[in-house]
């Protein structure tokens, strides 16, 4: 009998569990069962799943309802999330761009981090965003150059006609004061899209009990989440 893991031919005899003879390799320590059944979840409960998962419910709600470890839930979202783009694929150059901040935390609320998103004035939709550094025992002010200009080095070839922020102060040493327009009131779009992401992902609500514990995970939510946005289904990525 050879070990799953390692090919070793070195296993003994560990009991019996269900009517199955059970072995453990001497090398690698893992312990397998004869013949082992292999049971898989169907598609169309992945499916359920993830859906559930993208509006608005945690894992351990999920786990509660459908009786699936989190945990497995988690492993899906992994999965579907690995090999997407960042954002769906946007042939449109925006003429205004909309740009803001929205601050969460990995693990505890001391590690701080902000999620830039990006914007067209005129469309709905997240076109472009990144994580900023994750800051332990920082001032706000560090929300700064270093996240921002990951995003500037790629709108600034837009071109655009504004870039419309709140005013935060690390924009002004990126864009021009004749294309940057501060006006809290012309950005409801891209508050607009911020709040959709704290409202169908439970990891970014405010005052909740869930929470990222990985940048990983966070990314492949996000991802997950604006390909189900725009294309109102997971089929193609579960």
């Amino acid at each position: 009998m050879k070990c799953p893991k390692c090919n070793s031919e070195k296993t003994i005899r560990n009991g019996r569990r269900r009517g199955k003879q059970c072995y453990k390799c001497r090398d690698c320590g893992r312990q397998f069962v004869e013949s082992p059944i292999e049971r898989s979840y169907p598609p169309e409960v992945r499916q359920l799943c993830l859906k559930m998962y993208l509006n608005g419910m945690g894992l351990r709600g999920i786990e509660r309802v459908t009786e699936i470890h989190h945990t497995t839930v988690m492993n899906w979202i992994k999965e579907a999330g690995l090999n997407l783009p960042d954002t769906p694929e946007e042939s449109e150059i925006p003429e205004i761009t909309e740009i803001d901040e929205l601050q969460t935390f990995i693990g505890s609320k001391k590690n701080k981090l902000w999620i830039w998103t990006v914007v067209n004035h005129w469309k709905p939709g997240i076109i472009l965003w990144t994580i900023g550094d994750q800051l332990r025992w920082c001032a706000p002010r560090n929300r700064s150059s270093n996240s921002f200009q990951i995003i500037w080095s790629i709108i600034k070839c837009w071109h655009s006609f504004w870039y419309v922020t709140d005013g935060w102060k690390v924009y002004p040493g990126f864009i021009e004061p004749e294309d940057h327009l501060v006006c809290k009131t012309y950005m409801t779009r891209v508050e607009g899209e911020n709040t959709r992401l704290r409202h169908y992902l439970a990891r970014l609500h405010r005052k909740t009990l869930c929470y990222s514990k990985s940048l990983e995970m966070l990314k492949y939510s996000i991802r997950l989440l604006l390909h189900y946005l725009k294309f109102k289904t997971i089929s193609a990525v579960a």
